[in-house]
Order: structure tokens, then sequence, then C-alpha cells
């Protein structure tokens, strides 16, 4: 059963605008560990990052609960480079999220579907 969905997009120089204006504050506000240590390594990290941004953005919509937060949501990919979000901190409990991104040069958009599991 689908419970709510959501979709963002983000300008990729308005998050390098953030990131180079407040560094690693903006970055560890927003991100993981995990997701800024696998962003390190991507050769595109801001359409990367801004990806990010939109995916969580996304989830936030769908979920439509205030009490999610953005450290609450990670974004990595499997094997095949598919993005799949893990909710943190006992948050979304029986819910399944399912996000798709994609990025240009100057755009990173996201959806996000969220399930009851079971």
């Amino acid at each position: 059963m689908m419970l709510g969905t959501g979709v963002d997009i983000t300008e990729v120089r308005r998050l390098k605008a953030a990131v180079e204006k407040w560094g690693n504050s903006f970055l560890s506000r927003i991100f993981t560990e995990n997701e800024l240590k696998k962003a390190k390594t991507h050769p595109s990290l801001y359409p990367h990052l801004a990806g990010r941004f939109a995916a969580k953005e996304a989830i936030f919509k769908a979920f439509n609960d205030t009490s999610l937060g953005w450290k609450d949501i990670e974004i990595l990919n499997d094997e095949e480079g598919r993005p799949y979000c893990i909710l943190l901190n006992g948050k979304g409990r029986n819910k399944n999220v399912f996000i798709s991104i994609s990025h240009v040069k100057t755009y990173a958009v996201a959806s996000a579907v969220i399930t009851k599991k079971g």
C-alpha cells in the first residue's frame, strides 16, 4: 500500500555555493559519514551531493513527518549503482522507501515513494 510520494529538483550551483560558504558545517548537518565518504570518491562531487540532497527532500515530502531529520535518512548505492535509502534512528519502521535520482551538470532531481511493509 502506497503511503506517500515526493519529488524534488535542486540546482547544483546552489548546493556548491552552500558547501563553499559553510564547508564541513553544512555537509555534516545534511549528510551522514557514510554518504560523505562515498561522495568524496565520486568524480562529479557536486552533482552527486545535489542528487542526495534532492532525494532527502523528496523523502521528507513523501513522509510528511516533521520529526524526520536530515541525518535520519542515508542514501547509498547498491553494487549495480542503484540508489537506495536507509532510515536511521528508528524512523520509518514498517515502511519501505523507494527512490530514483538523476542529475546533469546543472540540476539534480529525485523522487521517492513510501509504502507499507508486508
